[in-house]
C-alpha cells in the first residue's frame, strides 16, 4: 500500500525506513527544508534504555512543589488559559500512583530494549555513522536521598534483564576520570554500561538518505494543514507550500508522526490524544583541544540534565517546562544548565561560543508513547516519545511497520487499538 508518513523527524524517518523494507510505498511530508530539524535537532543524545522510569512517579509531587517559583528549576510549570494543559497536569498526577508507574516503566523498558536490538540490526544492515559511542550512561546523585534509591532502581533494571551497578564516589571516577573535581559533592551513582549516545541528527539525516536510495519520497516544505475525512476513513492531507498553493496529498493509510503538533491534526476528526508539548533545553560546546571533558555519558539525576559526548562536542541537555507551544529560547534556563555543566567538568573548554537550543517533547503523563490505530481505520500513530524519541524510535517504527502491515508487533507493549 501506499503509505503518507506525516513528520520527518526521527519517529517518521523510522517509520518510513521500516515501512519500505516491509514493501510499501512511502511518501514522507514535513514543513521543513531537511530531516530532524524540530525536536530531533539537538536533544541529549543518550540512547538511555536504563531511564524507563517515568517523570510522573510517587516522588514527582514533592519535587514539583520545591521547585515552584525557581526559573531555573529542573520542572517548570508556566500556567496558561489552555484547558489542555490543566488537563494533562492532572492525569500527570494521576501517573504518579505507584501502580501506574510501575505499569508505565514496564511497559517503557520493554520497548527501549526491543528498540536496541532493532537500531543494532539497522546499522549492522546500513553502516549509518552518527557520533555513536557504545560506553554507557553514568547516573550520578549529589542528594544523598536520591543516591539511597540507587539499589532499587539497580534492581529493578536488572528485573528488566539490563545491567546495572550502584558505585561509590570513587567508583565513578574510574569510570569517567573527568568527575575527578566532584569527589566531595558526589555521592555515587548507577551505571548502566550497555547504554549508548549519538548524534540524533546525523542519524536522522543519513537514515533519510537511505531512505530516498530505497525508494522513498521525501516532500519538504509543506505545512500540514488538515486531514480530510472521507467515507470510508482518511481520503487526504491538505498541505501548504510556501508560495501558499494548496493541494491534497491521497494515500492508502497514513501515519502520524508530528510530535506535540499531531494532538490539534486528529481532534477535528473525533480523535483524541493525550499528548502536550514540554520544552527542553540543550547547549552544545565544541570541545578546545586541551579540553577535559567527559567521555562516558553522564546524566545528574540531582539537577535533571546530561551530558553526551558526541565526536569533538559536548551536549548539555535537561530541564522540562510546560509553557505551550512556545519554543523561544529562555537564556536563563540554558545558563543554568551551562553552569552546572561547567561545575561537572570545569576544565572542559570551548573552542567556540555555546550554541543553544530549545525543542518541544511530544510528552503524554504516562511517557508512554501513543503508538497503534486511530478511530478511522486508515489512521495510525507513532508520536508522543516525550524524553525519550530517540531511545524508543527505532524499535517503535519497527513496530508501527507491523501494525500497518497487519502483522504483530515482536514487543509486548499496550498499542493503541480501536
Amino acid at each position: 500500500m501506499h503509505v503518507l508518513v506525516l513528520g520527518a523527524g526521527l519517529a517518521g524517518v523510522t517509520s518510513a525506513w521500516y515501512l519500505r523494507q516491509a514493501g510499501h510505498a512511502v511518501t514522507v511530508i514535513d514543513r521543513q527544508p531537511a530531516a530532524g530539524m524540530e525536536t530531533s535537532f539537538a536533544n541529549g543524545g543518550q540512547l538511555s534504555a536504563s531511564h524507563p522510569e517515568p517523570w510522573a512517579n510517587p516522588g514527582a509531587p514533592a519535587q514539583v512543589l520545591r521547585w515552584l517559583g525557581r526559573e531555573d528549576a529542573p520542572l517548570l510549570f508556566r500556567p496558561h488559559a489552555d484547558w489542555r494543559q490543566w488537563s494533562w497536569g492532572l492525569r500527570f498526577l494521576l501517573e504518579c500512583l505507584p501502580g501506574r508507574t510501575r505499569r508505565n516503566t514496564l511497559a517503557i523498558a520493554r520497548l527501549a530494549l526491543h528498540s536496541r536490538d532493532c537500531l543494532h540490526r539497522l546499522l549492522a544492515e546500513t553502516g549509518i555513522e552518527f557520533d555513536h559511542l557504545q560506553t554507557g550512561i553514568l547516573h550520578l546523585f549529589f542528594d544523598p536521598r536520591d543516591f539511597a534509591d540507587a539499589g532499587r532502581r539497580a534492581a529493578l533494571l536488572r528485573e528488566f534483564g539490563m545491567r546495572a551497578e550502584v558505585l561509590d564516589a570513587p567508583a565513578c571516577m574510574s569510570v569517567e576520570p573527568a568527575l575527578v573535581r566532584c569527589r566531595d559533592t558526589l555521592q555515587g551513582g548507577l551505571y548502566a554500561p550497555e547504554d549508548e549516545t549519538g548524534d540524533a541528527l546525523a542519524f536522522t539525516q543519513r537514515l533519510a538518505a537511505g531512505c530516498t536510495q530505497a525508494g522513498v519520497t521525501f516532500r519538504h516544505g509543506l505545512d500540514i494543514l488538515a486531514l480530510e475525512d472521507g467515507s470510508e476513513g482518511v481520503r487526504g492531507v491538505l498541505v501548504a507550500a510556501a508560495n501558499g498553493i494548496r493541494e491534497t496529498i491521497e494515500g492508502d493509510a497514513y501515519l502520524l508522526c508530528l510530535g506535540s503538533y499531531s494532538a490539534g491534526l486528529v481532534r477535528p476528526l473525533g480523535d483524541s490524544l493525550p499528548i502536550y508539548p514540554v520544552k527542553g533545553y540543550s547547549v552544545t560546546l565544541e570541545l578546545a583541544a586541551d579540553a577535559v571533558a567527559p567521555s562516558v555519558s553522564i546524566t545528574d539525576e540531582s539537577h535533571r540534565i546530561v551530558c553526551s559526548r558526541l565526536g569533538n562536542r559536548l551536549r548539555i541537555a535537561g530541564t522540562a517546562e510546560l509553557a505551550g507551544f512556545d519554543t523561544d529560547i529562555n537564556a536563563a534556563r540554558c545558563a543554568a544548565i551551562l553552569r552546572r555543566a561547567e561545575r561537572l567538568f570545569p576544565e572542559t573548554r570551548a573552542a567556540a561560543a555555546p550554541e543553544y537550543w530549545a525543542g518541544l517533547r511530544p510528552a503524554t503523563p504516562s511517557n508512554v508513547p501513543v503508538i497503534g490505530r486511530g478511530r478511522l481505520r486508515n489512521l495510525f500513530f507513532n508520536t508522543g516519545h516525550g524524553t525519550l524519541g530517540w531511545t524508543l524510535a527505532c524499535g517503535s517504527g519497527q513496530a508501527i511497520a507491523d501494525i500497518i502491515g497487519g502483522g504483530t508487533p515482536a514487543v509486548d507493549f499496550p498499542f493503541r487499538q480501536l
